[in-house]
């Protein structure tokens, strides 16, 4: 399928909408380590969408960022190998240099690869 403008008009628009009526949670702040892998330290904000649900049955997460502007900027789409599972995250309020530390979080390790897809700035 060939994607068209028009239609990603929509996509942005439809995740612009679940994130104005959705409250963040940031339950891993930055700075903080994992819960399970204290060696990771979370290098921003991270949390989730309250009241929505991915594919693991938890809320979406999100990725805050320090941008004054708190808008939807990026999405990654993360294949994790060892959990048998793939999802999206939410890039909200990225600067360029805090996209690329999220890119390289997911793409650290052999079983964990993501691709970061960034909002045109038409949409």
């Amino acid at each position: 399928m060939i994607r068209h403008k028009e239609e990603d008009v929509y996509f942005w628009h439809n995740l612009d909408k679940l994130v104005a009526e959705s409250t963040i949670i940031i339950d891993r702040p930055k700075g903080s380590p994992h819960p399970r892998f204290p060696s990771f330290i979370y290098p921003l904000n991270y949390g989730y969408l309250e009241d929505t649900t991915a594919m693991d049955g938890g809320g979406i997460d999100v990725w805050q960022g320090s941008c004054p502007a708190q808008k939807l900027d990026a999405i990654m789409c993360i294949v994790d190998l060892k959990k048998r599972d793939s999802e999206i995250k939410l890039l909200i309020g990225c600067a360029e240099d805090e996209k690329a530390q999220v890119y390289k979080v997911h793409n650290e390790t052999e079983f964990m690869k993501g691709i970061l897809i960034r909002r045109d700035n038409m949409t």
